[in-house]
């Protein structure tokens, strides 16, 4: 008996060691929670910096106030660290750039150095004149981002260029980006028809292009002028139309001529913000987490607005 007990000694060792050492039969671990994308609707990380200067470049020459990313915020500050992305802002018709402010900083509060001009504010202005001092707006950048000693020198991510631009502004960027190969995407707020035409240069884009309107506008309403440009552009691009938005609710404040909707002010410029800075973000290849937010179920389904989409 006890020789029995002492042969099986060695494989009792051995089933022990085994039932130690193998993996222990455990619940598989839950999955990780998705990431969730930030809300390009609130401010983003960065201080917000601007500067006055004359842009000249392409034979262009006017004021404008650049608003950016900087180290600290406020007026000539030093530009944040890296390569940003660059923009140019057109105004409304008779609009003072002032009107935009709370809009192109929080672009900066998301690393866009934008270049809004000051020409072309008259009664009488042109239009495809406009759309050559945005592009020029773009070339003074890359111009800048290789001068040594300029403020924006080595912080201009000269391959993520875009337009947007507001009602004649907006009809002005779609013009300046159907002439400027530069421009990657292009994204306009309650964008009108100008002379030449801008759904002309919508069905010319083959760059992701992005139109925001409101539903009560009464001076360049969706069906007259957004809807137009949007059907006239190939994919990829997509109409937004914020319910109740009027026209100059893109507008920080109101003026001679202006209408008004069903929503506030602030509920319209958060909505705009929101679907603009994610599109912005997506389409320059900035943040590939904001797909759903541009072209998926979370922008078909934001509360406020009504999507339609060529993706």
């Amino acid at each position: 008996m006890l020789r029995t007990l002492l042969r099986a000694v060695p494989a009792i060792m051995l089933a022990v060691a085994a039932a130690l050492t193998a993996p222990t039969a455990l619940a598989a671990p839950a999955p990780a929670p998705a990431a969730v994308a930030a809300d390009p609707g609130a401010p983003g990380a960065y201080p917000v910096a601007y500067t006055d200067l004359t842009v000249s470049a392409s034979g262009r020459s006017y004021s404008a106030r650049v608003w950016y990313p900087g180290k600290t915020a406020g007026a000539n500050a030093a530009v944040a660290q890296g390569l940003h992305p660059g923009m140019a802002f057109g105004h409304g018709f008779f609009q003072d750039i002032s009107k935009y402010e709370s809009t192109l900083r929080h672009y900066a509060s998301w690393g866009f150095i934008t270049v809004t001009p000051k020409s072309q504010g008259g009664l009488s202005p042109s239009h495809t004149g406009f759309a050559d001092d945005l592009n020029a707006a773009l070339t003074w950048l890359t111009a800048q981002n290789a001068a040594a000693g300029s403020r924006f020198a080595g912080a201009v991510d000269t391959s993520r260029y875009a337009l947007s631009g507001h009602s004649m502004g907006g009809g002005a960027a779609l013009l300046a980006a159907s002439r400027n190969p530069a421009v990657k995407s292009v994204s306009t707020l309650a964008a009108a028809e100008t002379n030449p035409s801008a759904v002309a240069a919508s069905s010319a884009l083959s760059i992701p292009a992005q139109y925001v309107g409101g539903s009560k506008d009464t001076v360049a309403g969706v069906e007259g002028h957004q809807r137009k440009m949007y059907n006239a552009k190939p994919a990829p691009t997509q109409l937004r139309v914020i319910t109740g938005g009027f026209h100059c609710g893109f507008t920080d404040s109101g003026g001679f001529g202006c209408d008004s909707g069903s929503v506030t002010r602030a509920e319209q410029q958060r909505l705009t913000r929101s679907v603009t800075t994610s599109y912005l973000l997506f389409t320059l290849g900035l943040d590939s987490s904001l797909r759903d937010q541009v072209w998926g179920s979370a922008a078909q389904n934001l509360p406020g607005v009504v999507y339609t989409a060529k993706p």
